[in-house]
């Protein structure tokens, strides 16, 4: 009888296990690490905007990391909750963190998206997208 509740208890706790010692660690990781991508984002997007030309482009790549605890990630350049303001969105399955672009989407519409993989680039052109 000792045994059965024992093997009962050890069933219990092998099922707990996963996502109190695994998981939960994950996902704290990854919402600080996806803060980090964010700012690093915004701050690349911003320093472009301070740097374009009024008349011309300008092109800069970047480098983020390609995976946070060995999951792949998606990063959206758009409008974020604020319909006046845009934000820069990361995001994996239920983690979703936005940074705000500092103001500059009110003069400047900027939209993209990536991933951490590959190359990643910011491309400005005073004549607009066509």
């Amino acid at each position: 009888m000792v045994s059965g509740v024992l093997m009962a208890l050890l069933m219990v706790m092998l099922l707990l296990v996963n996502s109190t010692f695994m998981e939960t660690p994950v996902n704290s990781l990854s919402y600080v690490a996806f803060t980090d991508i964010g700012n690093a984002v915004s701050t690349r997007i911003v320093d472009v905007y301070a740097l374009a030309p009024s008349d011309g482009t300008i092109t800069t790549g970047f480098d983020i990391p390609d995976d946070v605890a060995d999951k792949d990630y998606f990063v959206l350049i758009g409008q974020g909750n604020n319909p006046i303001d845009q934000d820069v969105q990361i995001s994996r399955d239920l983690i979703e963190i936005h940074v705000s672009l500092a103001g500059i989407g009110a003069s400047r519409g900027v939209i993209g998206n990536t991933t951490g993989k590959g190359l990643n680039r910011i491309s400005y052109d005073s004549g607009g997208v066509s």
